[in-house]
């Protein structure tokens, strides 16, 4: 199978010569896969694989002369062979994509070791010389490298100065700079933690691998024992993974997912954010040296996981609580390790060193408060007075860390006071730093420096004792509910709360809001679901007395529609004494979410009304003014910054509601009209974007999204959800995860400071409306007017079989549960498609739409979109990803699906849903190609196209393999109803396999969700 595959490649012209690692690492990969499956099944498989595999064109699509004979013959194959035909194509999309990583990971170092201010514009662009092939040793290991035109600190400041942007313009910006990206329980990309780590045990075999080859290349000779050695341990390693199972034994918890999602800081953020610091100071300072760089904390990342409980009842007060204790003790003993090898690099003696006086009174200080201290290490670090030190801070870290850990237990928590700590602890991150900073003062006055205490302070100015700010979410819903429930209780309206008109719940929310009095008894007992509302207000009160605000300060609505939705949180965070009255101070930023299209397009009007409400912009200005604070009891701590509304739009539900265009067009436009609204209260917006990891929920490569945002929106600050298989991709490897917020950050600056001007042309605007509009009707009259849709979506894609994947702990419908497109969440709604090989939420409606502009004026138009493509960010981005979604449909294969799960009765019906797609599929294609001016999809990304057509081919046999199982397993369903079971295979059995495939073709696809 090696040589197919390797002659399919070559066929294909995939490979420049710059890319000669790239290719060897995947021939290497693919001869010790099919030596691991030869081994394990026998030849057998071998056979079966390059059977299968015949099912695919050479442009990696399903071929049609093939296409019957083949799934006969799947039809027709043993249950177990199935399987493991589907676990050997999931193993092997899984190793090339590590490789692809690996690779990208290399090219980056590279990039950064040859990079500088000086070189950066002399770089060439590697020469391609597709008959090159052998494998050079120059050209293999040190290939001529071509830095992007932009995303790079180094490339910036010098491009800025190039442009005359006055330093003090940059200075601000810098000053400001607020990125914050945030994770979210969304696995989407379904692999086992068990398995994660194991694709970094082979990352970290290929890159010592990569050094044995070079160096055995640069002594002349062919190969060595230590490469062989290398080899032989990647092909243990892949036959250890063979023999695992991949897909999980339970359905997940919550706290599984908070453990998947800090798999990430643990083993690389934790390391690799001070870095990104370390590059911007460096490329600042070469350009602008009277320049200061931003704070440490410029750019962070949030999290979602454990405090987002929007239509997930698993997310309860108990379990966010455990979450906040679970990330503080993950980054204490983090903390407890570096003082620890400080202890080792800090051995600087008073015979030889001075120390100041300040230093030597801290010590007396920390002898009187742990004796205990003094006595274990006087005798040793007596005259090592920074080794002395660093054991009083690494036992108070200790002293800290057991009480978390006595907090975590809800029985040994009952004894606890919070925010009440003895001398023994750190009460705050504060604290700490005043003691690293002692130290790190003595060093200086005495000209030393330490890097590793440098690298932990700044660790310790981002991540504090949180580790990351938990955000809480609900729907809007549950706060009316809650508060219906509770005025009910009270007889304190004349009807019922939920039955009052918008003015009428505003008027009596802003007087509750007005009064100290309480307006939820202490005594009562509410239904569960208003008492859990009740419950989660409190707990965010004691985290954040215990946590600090830094811990959780962001809660976000759902589903917002109405000025009462904000005013109601507000009133349930005053009950559990998170907004004083009093005073107007609020210790939460309450962020409205506006998901749905019409939504966008009444948040101007929202927020407009929020923001003319003295109450209010009060709690946004930090509290009234001229109010004596000792009138109130409560004293809370004020927000900073101040004046600051936090917005998010959501890409997922306003892309199920309208499509990819119309969805992209009018979050585009909120942006523009948030933007003038703050201008004109005098507030800065900050824009939380709700992307998802595939192209239907807002995903793609974010410098160019950033970049495409409409001008004068970003201002520095920018708010980004990270979700699914967007982590594994990002943050897996350190240099990857390095050069993901190298990139993001890069183009926040450069979109704040150099915006294109575009977005204000009105006849553009005006152009962008009309296909906006027409390509809402178009997916529409589709998704929510064809009477056959949702039963053809049911039968031919896998979504029943998804929701039965334990991949999260959040459940696949809404509270609802009605078989509907509405109470789907967006994520199953996207990854149902794109497993059928539709991928028809990113693209549907797009041609239709352009095609109805270039009627008007066929050549005028065809003209003017091109112009738009070559200097419009907003539009550019948008055709180029519907042009990559384009290139991964398959309708081939998504025909099949049909002919083989629709029900006889059913295909007519389906066929012309079909047809109707299929139409727009090719009118799509065909817009982009006259539009970007390319002969076939991806021609101008050779990178992207090369990666796309790698995969597609052997995610054709997958998709085959898929069919065969779904359709047993719903014959199985069947006859079961029908009391009929006449079947050779259990249920569990059909479904592990189904879910296999659907494991595979997510690994294969990418960005699946």
């Amino acid at each position: 199978m090696t040589s197919v595959t390797t002659n399919y490649q070559e066929d294909l012209s995939i490979y420049s010569s710059s890319e000669l690692l790239l290719r060897h690492r995947l021939k290497l990969v693919e001869n010790l896969w099919e030596s691991v499956l030869a081994n394990e099944c026998g030849q057998e498989l071998i056979d079966l694989l390059e059977r299968l595999k015949s099912a695919c064109s050479p442009e990696g699509q399903t071929t049609e002369t093939e296409n019957f004979s083949v799934s006969k013959w799947i039809e027709e194959l043993e249950l177990d062979d199935a399987i493991k035909a589907a676990r050997a194509f999931a193993l092997y999309f899984q190793l090339i994509n590590i490789v692809e990583q690996h690779y990208e990971q290399r090219t980056q170092k590279l990039i950064r070791r040859t990079t500088t201010e000086a070189q950066v514009n002399a770089i060439q662009k590697p020469s391609v010389n597709n008959k090159t092939s052998s494998i050079d040793g120059d050209s293999y290991f040190h290939p001529k490298l071509n830095p992007s035109s932009g995303g790079t600190f180094h490339w910036l400041f010098p491009h800025l100065k190039t442009l005359n942007v006055p330093p003090q313009k940059i200075q601000k910006l810098l000053d400001e700079l607020d990125i914050s990206l945030v994770f979210t329980a969304h696995p989407t990309e379904i692999v086992r933690h068990t398995i994660r780590k194991k694709q970094r045990r082979i990352s970290y075999i290929l890159e010592h691998l990569d050094r044995a080859e070079e160096s055995y290349r640069a002594m002349g000779l062919t190969n060595s024992w230590e490469a062989e050695n290398y080899r032989q341990c990647l092909l243990d390693e892949i036959r250890i993974w063979w023999r695992t199972d991949e897909l999980h034994q339970f359905k997940p918890t919550v706290l599984d997912e908070v453990d998947y999602a800090l798999h990430y800081f643990q083993e690389v953020l934790f390391n690799t954010i001070p870095e990104l610091f370390v590059r911007l100071k460096q490329a600042l300072n070469n350009t602008f040296p009277k320049l200061q760089p931003p704070t440490h904390k410029f750019c962070y990342f949030g999290s979602w996981v454990g405090g987002d409980r929007d239509g997930n009842p698993f997310v309860t007060p108990e379990v966010t609580w455990s979450t906040a204790c679970y990330q503080r003790n993950l980054v204490l003993e983090k903390y407890i390790d570096s003082v620890n090898q400080l202890g080792d690099i800090l051995s600087l003696s008073l015979h030889w060193s001075n120390v100041l006086p300040e230093l030597l009174d801290s010590l007396e200080r920390d002898r009187i408060f742990m004796p205990e201290v003094y006595d274990k290490y006087y005798v040793r670090y007596r005259q090592e007075p920074y080794r002395l030190k660093l054991a009083y801070i690494e036992q108070k870290l200790e002293n800290t860390k057991a009480r978390n850990e006595a907090l975590s237990n809800p029985e040994t928590r009952k004894s606890i006071k919070l925010a009440h700590k003895d001398d023994n602890v750190y009460p705050t991150t504060a604290d700490f730093l005043t003691d690293l900073n002692l130290i790190k003062a003595n060093l200086e006055h005495t000209g030393l420096n330490c890097k590793e205490l440098e690298h932990l302070i700044c660790q310790v100015e981002i991540f504090g004792f949180h580790l990351t700010p938990l955000d809480f979410r609900q729907d809007s819903s549950r706060h009316s509910e809650a508060l219906n429930e509770i005025a009910e209780y009270l007889g304190v309206l004349d009807k019922p709360y939920n039955e009052l008109s918008e003015d009428e719940k505003t008027a009596w929310l802003t007087q509750e809001l007005k009064t100290r009095r309480p307006l939820i008894p202490s005594e009562v007992t509410f239904s569960d679901n208003t008492k859990e509302t009740i419950e989660t207000f409190k707990v965010l009160r004691g985290l954040q007395l215990e946590f600090g605000l830094d811990i959780c300060h962001t809660y976000i609505i759902s589903m917002t529609n109405y000025v009462s939705d904000v005013l109601e949180v507000l009133l349930l965070a005053k009950e559990a004494g998170l907004y004083d009255p009093i005073l107007g101070v609020t210790t939460i930023r309450i962020v409205p979410l506006f998901e749905t299209v019409e939504d966008l397009k009444r948040a101007p009007e929202v927020m407009t009304e929020l923001f003319e409400l003295p109450l209010y912009r009060a709690c946004l200005a930090g509290g009234y003014d001229n109010v004596d604070k000792s009138s109130s009891f409560l004293n809370l701590p004020e927000l900073e910054p101040k004046n600051l509304q936090e917005i998010m739009l959501g890409y997922s539900d306003s892309n199920k509601d309208s499509g990819f265009m119309s969805s992209n067009w009018e979050i585009h436009k909120a942006q523009k009209n948030l933007a003038r609204i703050g201008d004109k209260y005098g507030l800065n917006i900050k824009i939380f974007h709700g992307r998802g990891g595939s192209v239907g929920r807002g995903g793609g490569p974010a410098y160019a999204a950033i970049l495409a945002q409409p001008t004068s929106t970003i201002n520095g600050r920018i708010k980004i959800t990270e979700q699914g298989e967007v982590l594994a991709s990002k943050y897996s490897l350190p240099e990857l995860a390095l050069y993901n917020l190298e990139t993001i950050s890069t183009a926040v600056i450069q979109a704040s400071l150099l915006g294109s001007g575009f977005d204000d042309i009105e006849p553009w605007n005006e152009i962008m409306e009309e296909i906006s509009v027409a390509s809402r009707k178009a997916y529409r009259q589709l998704i929510y007017e064809q009477p056959d849709f949702l039963d053809f979506f049911l039968s031919v894609t896998p979504i029943e079989e998804i929701s039965k994947l334990q991949i999260s702990s959040r459940p696949a419908r809404r509270s609802s549960g009605k078989k509907d497109i509405s109470s789907l969440r967006a994520i199953p709604w996207v990854f149902s498609w794109t497993q059928s090989r539709f991928l028809l939420p990113a693209w549907y409606g797009v041609g239709t739409a352009l095609q109805q502009f270039l009627d008007q004026e066929p050549e005028e138009n065809l003209k003017l979109l091109r112009y738009f493509y070559l200097k419009w960010p907003f539009f550019k981005m948008v055709i180029s990803k519907v042009e990559m979604t384009l290139s991964k449909v398959d309708l081939q294969m998504a025909s099949h699906y049909i002919e083989e799960l629709a029900k006889p009765e059913d295909k007519e019906r389906f066929l012309k849903v079909f047809n109707q797609i299929a139409k727009e599929y090719y009118l799509s294609r065909e817009m982009v190609l006259k539009i970007n001016e390319q002969g076939r999809l991806l021609d101008n990304d050779p990178d992207l196209q090369r990666s796309v057509q790698l995969r597609n081919g052997t995610i054709v046999p997958l998709g085959f393999l898929q069919v065969s199982l779904l359709k047993r397993l719903r014959q199985y369903a069947n006859q079961n109803k029908a009391g009929l079971i006449h079947f050779r295979y259990s249920k569990e059995e059909l479904l592990r396999g189904a879910l296999l495939t659907i494991n595979g073709i997510a690994a294969g696809m990418r960005n699946t969700g």
